[in-house]
């Protein structure tokens, strides 16, 4: 799909705004189950947890952001924490998830499983027809 992509036409400022504007809405939508999700194997504090998203998602968002997130996971009963202190001398607050964070996480997996596959479902011929388009037309060229 990269190579789709690529090939795609420029897009204007103004629909290159837009673009980023629905894209940051869509990494939103998923902040919570990406949150989630990077707490399944083990206890992490704030900071791995952005890291990990960062790295592996390439989800970015502000420190403020994630620790609301945690804090509201935290109230609903799908995260616990605990302050540790590590060899640095400093405790740092640790989260994981509880049994019903591990259930609603199970849960919204398989619901962003169905979702997304309809989805790039519906979107996978559109694409496909772009790039043969695109091949077409570099034959004609040469």
């Amino acid at each position: 799909m990269h190579c789709i992509v690529s090939k795609l036409p420029a897009l204007t400022d103004a629909e290159d705004v837009n673009a980023d504007r629905w894209e940051a809405q869509l990494r939103k939508g998923t902040l919570e189950l990406a949150i989630l999700a990077s707490l399944h194997k083990k206890k992490l504090y704030g900071l791995e947890i952005l890291r990990i998203l960062e790295d592996d998602c390439g989800l970015e968002m502000l420190e403020g952001t994630l620790y609301l997130i945690l804090n509201r996971l935290r109230a609903n009963g799908l995260v616990e924490s605990e302050w540790i202190t590590t060899g640095s001398g400093h405790p740092r607050k640790y989260y994981r998830l509880s049994s019903k964070g591990e259930t609603h996480l199970l849960i919204m997996g398989l619901a962003w499983i169905r979702f997304s596959a309809r989805i790039t479902d519906l979107v996978a011929p559109i694409l496909r027809n772009q790039e043969a388009q695109h091949v077409h037309s570099s034959t004609r060229k040469h």
